[in-house]
């Protein structure tokens, strides 16, 4: 056997690399389904649009997200301060008036920044020392901020994004419409509430306007129980627990305070603390050291850091243990683990899913209405057959009859030449010898008789006819105008036939040859390409039904100028072969009556013979087989025409028939794809 060659099995390994498809392996989970349907969606075959990828891609981050729980309730009810400590870190900006006037969305992050959002789309990153200066609604020259970001490196943070509202009946009607959007997309409700506070009529109030749809991802926070007694947490927990059943899955009583006071004393937190503050001092030192070949400059700060975790990690943390115990904190953080976070995944997963399925309900709409484009046109053409065949068989009918006036008056000359002849067939005297025997004598005796023959005034027919007034050649030449101007009307029904079409069809392409998508995600490239073909309609479409006209008209012209031959050529010598005829008829019969007498007459011709030999000398039967018959020759053509017709018609309906089927393949593909969304 022969061995491959290096060379050809290097080439034969490119191109299985090339060619050959790879199977994609998808993690089982939420984010591997979404990447397998959107794989399918963005199939080169739909051509899809940029909007669609980038939508998708987002659903595939949204699939990543950790769960997003909100912190809300009336304004000035502490929430700025409960997220401090369940972040461990005093980080947002807290006061005796309503603080926060902008959505503060709080996510993971390598380090500690605070990110700027603005309402014209720009974006600015800066310390987060500086969170004050852009969301405490005491400062000014705020409004153009549109949300705040802070990105934290914490470990709960890598599981639950926060969303810091600025609270529901706030004095803003526009940050409380900001609330009440969020509260609909998050996957977790905390509605925050001062203890002293819970219950009364004007928080019934505001709950019953907004959070009843919420109730099975709500949980109800009871602030500042460290400034009550146990019997007094107990009585108004119970008393929310009843009054507020409609609206929470749960009642918990904490203190944000003791929480905040014991986590941020915290052994992982402070060392967290001293390992962020020695980084920004580390940062600072080098940029004042750039030219230093060592570290030395950073020794003394390093040696502070050792001393200060050896200080931390020596420190009795019993106390800070005990706060975060007394504070309950920790009863939150269990609701959102064993409570909203199984139910936001689901329901993540069910929106994410839904949103998809309507995705590809939306692109399954936007073929079908590419469907309709050319089914539309479809439709005009089918819905013009009828009328167009018709208006065939009118062309046929009502010129028919003026092809058969025409016929009557070329038959109306022919019988004037007939007459014209007849009238100079004059009669003249002939004589003729008759041999005979004498009685008693065998001599022949000839014996003279006079007798009355024919003869045709040739010269005088002709002048008549040709020479004095050209009588004949103006009536032939009257005979075939009649004919143009038929044959001029016939063309203007053909081409009134081809603009009616024309008209629908051009009705039909201003409506497509500027369409547009309806919905962001559908394929640019599908609604070029349909732009692309109404623009282009003459040459898809019209251009076979002109032609086919053109063709008619041609062959109507070409049958017209035979005719025209026929009658406006040699019209001298067809007479002159007539009166041949009849000459050589009369010297006939004058020789056979000469002969004898008693059994032969000497004939005149008739006019009526003379006619018809006219029209034999005319082709008149080719005449009246063009003019004035059923199956004349416009009914040949027009005949012709219509199966033409037809057959465009039918050729263009199933050309549309094809335009349609590879959207009808990718209607049933995207059926098939949201079926498998379970």
């Amino acid at each position: 056997m022969n061995q491959i060659s290096p060379l050809l099995s290097s080439f034969v390994d490119e191109y299985k690399q090339e060619h050959q498809t790879q199977d994609v392996i998808y993690e089982n989970s939420l984010v591997g389904d979404i990447k397998k349907i959107s794989d399918k969606l963005l199939d080169e075959r739909f051509l899809p649009s940029l909007q669609l990828k980038q939508i998708l891609d987002k659903q595939i981050r949204r699939a990543r997200y950790p769960i997003e729980v909100a912190i809300t309730g009336q304004f000035s009810s502490g929430k700025s301060t409960f997220l401090n400590a369940l972040l461990s870190k005093d980080i947002l900006p807290t006061g005796i008036t309503p603080v926060t006037s902008k959505v503060n969305f709080i996510n993971y992050g390598e380090e500690y920044k605070l990110k700027i959002t603005y309402h014209s789309g720009a974006q600015e990153y800066h310390s987060i020392e500086n969170i004050s200066k852009y969301t405490d609604q005491r400062v000014q020259n705020i409004d153009n901020i549109k949300y705040l970001t802070i990105y934290a490196p914490m470990e709960i943070l890598k599981d639950i994004s926060f969303v810091d509202t600025p609270g529901l009946n706030s004095q803003s009607l526009h940050d409380t419409q900001t609330t009440k959007n969020i509260l609909r997309d998050v996957g977790g409700i905390i509605w925050l509430s001062m203890m002293d506070n819970a219950g009364k009529l004007s928080e019934k109030e505001i709950l019953d306007e907004y959070m009843p749809q919420f109730k099975t991802k709500s949980l109800c926070v009871l602030n500042q129980k460290d400034k009550f007694t146990e019997e007094q947490i107990n009585t108004t927990q119970k008393y929310v627990e009843d009054k507020f059943s409609n609206y929470f899955v749960q009642v918990t009583a904490i203190s944000s305070k003791m929480a905040l006071d014991g986590r941020v004393d915290e052994q992982s937190t402070q060392i967290d603390n001293s390992i962020e503050s020695l980084i920004k001092k580390f940062s600072r030192n080098i940029k004042e050291n750039v030219n230093e070949n060592n570290l030395e400059f950073f020794s003394k700060d390093f040696s502070t850091f050792q001393k200060e975790i050896h200080k931390i990690k020596e420190q009795d943390i019993s106390q800070n243990a005990q706060l975060i115990k007394e504070s309950n904190i920790q009863e939150v953080l269990e609701f959102i683990n064993t409570v909203m976070r199984p139910n936001a995944n689901r329901s993540k997963e069910f929106a994410i899913k839904k949103d998809i399925k309507n995705m590809c309900g939306i692109l399954s709409n936007e073929y079908q209405a590419m469907i309709a484009v050319y089914t539309s046109l479809k439709t005009i053409l089918g819905s013009q057959e009828e009328p167009t065949l018709l208006a065939f068989d009118e062309i046929n009918r009502q010129y028919s009859l003026e092809l058969e006036k025409i016929y009557k008056y070329i038959e109306e000359i022919l019988q004037k030449i007939a007459q014209e002849i007849y009238e100079n067939i004059n009669e003249q005297m002939s004589e003729r010898y008759e041999s005979s025997k004498a009685l008693f004598s065998q001599k022949h005796k000839f014996e003279k008789f006079d007798y009355s023959t024919f003869y045709i005034d040739s010269d005088t027919i002709f002048k008549n006819l040709f020479y004095d007034n050209d009588r004949l050649k103006k009536m032939l030449k009257r005979s075939m105008k009649l004919l143009q101007t038929v044959e001029d009307d016939i063309n203007t029904a053909f081409e009134s036939i081809y603009f009616n079409i024309e008209k629908k069809v051009v009705s039909w392409q201003s409506r497509y040859e500027l369409i547009k998508k309806n919905r962001e995600i559908s394929s640019d490239l599908e609604f070029a390409n349909i732009r692309k073909f109404a623009s282009q309609t003459h040459e898809n479409i019209l251009n076979s039904y002109h032609i086919a006209m053109l063709q008619d008209i041609g062959s109507l012209k070409e049958k017209n100028a035979h005719f025209n031959a026929l009658l406006s050529y040699s019209n001298e010598q067809k007479v002159q072969a007539t009166l041949m005829y009849f000459e050589q008829q009369i010297q006939q019969s004058q020789e056979l009556h000469t002969s004898d007498p008693s059994r032969f007459n000497i004939q005149r011709p008739s006019e009526d013979e003379i006619l018809h030999k006219l029209k034999d000398s005319y082709s008149f039967h080719m005449i009246e087989e063009f003019l004035n018959t059923k199956r004349n020759y416009l009914f040949k053509v027009i005949k012709a025409s219509k199966e033409n017709y037809e057959a465009i018609n039918k050729g263009k309906k199933e050309f549309l028939d094809e335009r349609v089927k590879p959207y009808e393949k990718k209607l049933i593909v995207l059926g098939d794809i949201k079926v498998s969304i379970k």
